[in-house]
C-alpha cells in the first residue's frame, strides 16, 4: 500500500454512485466525488489522480494534485494544534488534513505553529505507510531561497518563521528571502510557522536579510500621538495638566509611556494643529475635537 498512497496513479472507473464514481487500481478501489469532474465519465473510463486515505480512513482519489509531495516541499497552512501530539496542515486535499509529528516540533508547546501558520513540508512514509509531514530543514530553505539585493533595505516584508534559535529567528520572506530576527527587534516571541510582518534593517553580501518586526520611529509616534489625543477627547475640557517639563514619572504613570514617547507624540499633534501647548497643559483645538480616530 505505500506504494501507492501519496502518489499520481491511474486506474480504471468500475462503479459509480449518485456522488462518487469508483476507481480501481492493483486491486484497490478508490473513491472519486462526482463534484470534481466536468463530463460524466463512463466504465472503463481511465482516471489519473493523487491517492490517500482520507479522514474516515477510506480510500481517495482526486484530480486536485498537491504541491506537497513525497519529493517537493510547499507550504501549507496550518489548521489545528493537538498537545501531545503534533499539528494538522492542509495541503488542498479533501477530507484530509496532513500530521506533523511533536518530534519534529519545538520543545515547548508555546513556540508550536497555531491555527492560520504555515509550515513548508513534503510527504513522507512511516514504518507502518502512513502519510506524515515531514518539514523542510535549513538545506532545502538554502537551495530554494533567492539573494535579495541593495534596494531591499528599509522596504516592508512579510516573512515565516522557519527556525527557532536562542540567538534569534529565521524566516523567509513571501519573496524566498531568507532572513534573521534578533530577539532584540521582536515585541513578542515568536512562533514555529508563524507569519510575521517586517522592515529590512539589513542587507548581507550574500543577500540574506536583517529584518526588525518593531514599528519604524514615525509609526510609534503616531501609535502614541493617537492615544494623548484619545486622552484628550475624552477629558475636561479637552485638556490635561501635562506639559514636556512635566516630571517623566508623572507622565509615565499617567500615560504608560516615556517622558520622550510624550514629547515626540505632543510634538506631532502640534504639527498636525491638533492641539495648543501652554505652561498649564496642553488643549485640544477644533480640529482636534473633531478628529476621528
Amino acid at each position: 500500500m505505500e506504494n501507492i498512497l501519496g502518489k499520481i496513479i491511474s486506474g480504471n472507473v468500475t462503479d459509480e454512485n449518485e456522488q462518487n464514481y469508483y476507481v480501481q487500481i492493483n486491486g484497490i478501489t478508490f473513491m472519486l466525488n462526482k463534484n470534481e469532474i466536468k463530463k460524466p465519465m463512463k466504465l472503463g473510463s481511465h482516471f489519473t489522480g493523487f491517492a490517500y486515505q482520507n479522514e474516515n480512513k477510506k480510500y481517495q482519489i482526486t484530480r486536485n494534485i498537491p504541491k506537497v509531495l513525497f519529493d517537493h516541499y510547499a507550504f501549507g497552512n496550518v489548521v489545528q494544534s493537538k498537545y501531545d501530539f503534533g499539528v494538522f496542515v492542509n495541503i488542498g486535499l479533501p477530507d484530509k488534513d496532513i500530521a506533523v509529528s511533536m518530534d519534529d516540533l519545538p520543545q515547548k508547546y508555546s513556540l508550536w505553529p497555531k491555527a492560520g501558520d504555515h509550515l513548508m513540508i513534503a510527504l513522507e512514509n512511516d514504518h507502518k505507510g502512513r502519510i506524515w509531514g515531514k518539514l523542510a530543514d535549513r538545506d532545502i530553505f538554502h537551495a530554494i531561497s533567492l539573494p535579495a539585493n541593495r534596494h531591499s533595505m528599509n522596504k516592508n516584508v512579510r516573512a515565516t518563521v522557519i527556525e527557532l534559535k536562542l540567538g534569534g529567528t529565521i524566516v523567509m520572506t513571501d519573496q524566498y528571502h531568507l532572513g534573521f530576527i534578533h530577539p532584540s527587534e521582536v515585541e513578542n516571541p515568536l512562533r514555529m510557522g508563524e507569519v510575521v510582518n517586517g522592515r529590512v534593517i539589513g542587507v548581507h553580501q550574500n543577500g540574506s536579510l536583517n529584518l526588525s518586526t518593531k514599528p519604524r520611529a514615525y509609526e510609534a509616534i503616531d501609535n502614541d500621538a493617537e492615544m494623548v489625543l484619545a486622552v484628550l477627547q475624552h477629558a475636561n475640557h479637552h485638556q490635561i495638566p501635562y506639559t514636556d517639563k512635566s516630571k517623566p514619572e508623572d507622565i509615565r504613570t499617567f500615560f504608560g509611556i516615556s517622558k520622550a514617547q510624550f514629547k515626540r507624540a505632543v510634538g506631532h499633534l502640534l504639527k498636525q494643529r491638533l492641539i495648543t501647548e501652554s505652561k498649564s497643559g496642553i488643549q485640544l483645538t477644533d480640529l482636534g475635537i473633531n478628529k476621528k480616530i
